[in-house]
């Protein structure tokens, strides 16, 4: 099922989000809707928080074919690298808009996944981004924060401009 994803001034996307105890079956099924909204967008991430969803829920597919999607309960990075990587940045709460963001081209990400085991995964590339990306929103973040103040203003008038075309 697809959600509607919360509008940029939702004060949830700046509180973190609650730690999951454990991989449920209703976990699980916020997960498919987590992925078939993240493919509507179309996106290569999504966290629950964006969704309304308060948990550290998030999943990746920065895959070319797609339906390769790393579901994640609780990432946190373990290792980075020294080498950043540019990458243009967007998401659903600002439309139209985006923005060059430094991170570690590199990750290693520790996750419960989808049964419910504890995994360590290494992410490169646009995938590294992407997991940075989400695990900062499940901490209440978002990618405009990378920013500097005016180029952000700049950045949320733009697409609210946008929005009202």
């Amino acid at each position: 099922m697809i959600r509607p994803v919360l509008p940029y001034d939702d004060p949830r996307l700046r509180r973190p989000a609650e730690p999951v105890a454990e991989v449920t079956e209703t976990v699980r099924m916020i997960w498919d809707d987590m992925i078939d909204t993240m493919e509507a967008m179309p996106g290569v991430g999504l966290a629950a928080p964006q969704i309304g969803i308060m948990l550290r829920l998030a999943v990746v597919d920065a895959s070319e074919k797609r339906g390769q999607a790393v579901r994640m309960a609780n990432p946190e990075v373990l290792h980075a690298s020294i080498h950043s990587r540019a990458h243009d940045e967007a998401s659903p709460h600002l439309p139209g808009v985006s923005a060059r963001i430094e991170r570690p081209r590199a990750v290693t990400v520790r996750f419960l996944n989808d049964q419910g085991e504890v995994e360590e995964r290494d992410f490169v590339s646009l995938w590294a981004t992407s997991v940075q990306h989400q695990i900062d929103h499940l901490n209440g973040k978002l990618y405009v924060d990378h920013l500097s103040p005016l180029r952000r203003k700049m950045l949320v008038a733009r697409s609210a401009k946008l929005g009202r075309k």
